[in-house]
This record gives C-alpha cells, structure tokens and sequence, in this order.
C-alpha cells in the first residue's frame, strides 16, 4: 500500500478488539456485560453512545438483518454495528466502516488478486447495506454508515491504543 494516510487510517481501524465496559448500563439495551468492539472508531462510538444524554438507548450487534449476497447468490446474515435511539424519537441502524470501503475500489491496470478481493468485499458490502436499507426503513429504523469523517463531524475523538 503506498498511500500513507490510507495505510493509518486503515490500521487505527482494523486490528483492535476487546470490551467495552459500559458506564449508563441502564441505557444499553442487551447484556451490557458482554459488549465488544471490533475497531479502536466502534470503541470510541460506544464510548460517545454511553456518554451523550441525547441517546436514550442503544447496544451493539443485536440486530441481525438477513441477505443475498451477490458475490454468491447465498443467504447471509448481517450483524449491524450499532443499534440507537435517539431522543429525537428517531432509531438509528448503524455501520462503522472506512471511507475507503464505502466507494468502489480504483480499477488498476491490471486486475491483481488484492484489486480482485476488495471487488469482493465491496459488493459484499453493498449487498449488506442495501438490505438493511430495505429492512430498516420496512421497520421504522434509519440505516447510516458512518465514517472516519462522520466521527470526525460528531466530535468523536479516534483514540489509539
């Protein structure tokens, strides 16, 4: 990868797991023992989530929205990143992702295995959002991706380590 910022970007991202150990247990609709992040941007989201009197409720892959994949043409079954309810009275089905996984991936001039597979998770992807697009709005739900420029506009600090 030649692109320093992309390179960061996508290493404060990926590469961090653990528990988050919710403070307003009260809020978090499922068991607030077992949540778990699965990036440093999740982390820091329910950090803001836990926090932000403007949220009623919320919790974190509880939402299972089944899909046909594209990429095969099988049933799959998509765990949403974050479920919220916001004091707006509106609910929020949200994923976390890079913006770089959002956009099609840059056509090279040649196909290379690494262009071949982030082809494959992209249209993975969309088949995803596209049907929790679908089945949010069939429920009374907002479907939003966030990035690293949504966190950014929210105030959400990115934290390392």
């Amino acid at each position: 990868m030649h692109n320093p910022f992309l390179k960061s970007v996508i290493s404060i991202y990926m590469h961090y797991k653990g528990r988050y150990k919710v403070k307003n247990y009260k809020k978090y609709r499922g068991d607030s023992t077992k949540v778990v992040y699965r990036s440093s941007w999740e982390r820091a989201v329910f950090r803001y989530l836990d926090g932000n009197d403007d949220i009623i409720e919320w919790n974190s892959e509880s939402f299972v929205v089944p899909y046909r994949c594209r990429t095969d043409n099988r049933m799959h079954r998509y765990f949403v990143d974050i479920y919220l309810y916001h004091k707006n009275g509106k609910k929020y089905l949200v994923e976390i992702k890079p913006k770089f996984q959002t956009v099609p991936p840059k056509k090279p001039k040649r196909k290379t295995r690494k262009y071949l597979t982030e082809v494959k998770t992209y249209v993975k992807n969309m088949s995803k959002w596209e049907a929790a697009e679908r089945w949010s709005k069939d429920r009374g739900y907002i479907f939003q991706i966030w990035t690293e420029n949504t966190l950014m506009n929210m105030g959400i600090k990115i934290l390392k380590g």
